[in-house]
């Protein structure tokens, strides 16, 4: 039977034992029948069935290194000999099914095959990650539990020195964990790990991009991408704009913005729009919006609930700054990046 995905990792632990984080060096989507005989040849065949995350030693990180090497898997083993005399916390993960996670690092796992690439947003089963992910203090000294802050920082200033805690959150950076080819990043801090980047893409300063959104192509990130939203390829977020992600407000659908396509500065969308569509900047859309339909003439055609364009490619959404409705009609442009800003070599 083929498995979903494979991993060996090293993490961080609190002071109880339990995972706070796991990097993962080189995560395998679809492992080969002869490297999951590797790992349960060492384990144990119970790893065989189902989905599990098995804390390792430093014997057995030198025994699944060699069981890797025999069955070609030079990398695996190059990491899993790295880490055996290290005295770190070592796992592996090793999931049969693209189920619900159950544990910490089948969480991280997951989001970091989305970081690195291996997996599109929306095509995993995420369901009840936030329960498995603790709250955790991002430091200069790595990852810290709530509960072992304050001895942490104690520890700290008696060395005469100072713990900095950069952000306390469920999610970490994604450039901690992940940094796929080809992208630009103006701060790292705004994009969670997660994150799907695709190469060519640029990621301004205050752009941002949540865990299990991010882009399909080339584009130009100035806003804020929210959980499950992807942008399609040669978009442009303008700056302060927002796209409401699947959580928002309670709802399930999962929008997006269509390849070739612009949102304004400041503007929003809370429905998907397809391929070279435009919102002016300043307006946002909402699926009860009421919208006025144009004709290429200016002559008004309808008025429809902007649910009903969801997707619906070449069209630009504008408002009326004389009488104030919302307004659109047939986009007859495509919005074209500049190719010298997103070869990011």
């Amino acid at each position: 039977m083929s498995h979903f995905s494979f991993a060996f990792g090293i993490g961080s632990q609190s002071s109880q034992g339990d995972w706070l984080e796991v990097f993962y060096p080189q995560p395998v989507l679809s492992p080969s029948a002869d490297l999951v005989a590797a790992i349960t040849g060492v384990l144990g065949s119970q790893l065989a069935t189902g989905n599990h995350a098995v804390q390792i030693d430093a014997k057995q990180a030198s025994q699944l290194a060699k069981a890797c090497t025999i069955a070609g898997q030079a990398d695996q083993a190059k990491w899993l000999t790295q880490a055996a005399d290290k005295g770190q916390p070592m796992v592996i993960t090793l999931l049969e099914t693209d189920s619900g996670p159950t544990t910490t690092p089948e969480v991280y796992l997951k989001l970091q095959l989305l970081s690195t690439g291996l997996k599109q947003p929306n095509s995993m089963d995420l369901n009840g990650i936030f329960g498995l992910l603790p709250n955790v203090a991002w430091t200069n000294e790595g990852a810290v539990a709530i509960d072992d802050l304050t001895q942490r920082q104690m520890d700290a200033r008696l060395r005469g020195e100072w713990l900095h805690v950069n952000a306390v959150d469920k999610f970490p950076r994604m450039a901690d964990y992940a940094v796929p080819k080809g992208i630009r990043i103006g701060d790292a801090s705004r994009v969670r790990l997660g994150a799907h980047v695709a190469e060519g893409t640029t990621v301004m300063h205050e752009g941002f991009i949540n865990f299990n959104a991010g882009t399909l192509g080339h584009g130009m990130i100035e806003g804020r991408i929210s959980a499950g939203v992807t942008v399609g390829n040669n978009s442009d977020l303008g700056g302060g704009c927002s796209t409401m992600g699947t959580l928002s407000g309670g709802g399930k659908i999962v929008n997006s913005v269509g390849a070739d396509s612009l949102i304004g500065a400041n503007a929003g969308m809370g429905i998907p729009i397809g391929d070279r569509c435009i919102i002016e900047a300043g307006l946002y859309i909402t699926g009860g919006s009421k919208v006025a339909l144009l004709d290429m003439n200016n002559e008004l055609v309808d008025t429809v609930k902007a649910a009903s364009l969801a997707g619906k490619p070449d069209l630009l959404f504008r408002r009326n700054s004389l009488n104030g409705r919302i307004e659109v009609k047939p986009n007859r442009t495509a919005v074209e990046l500049n190719a010298d800003l997103h070869t990011n070599n």
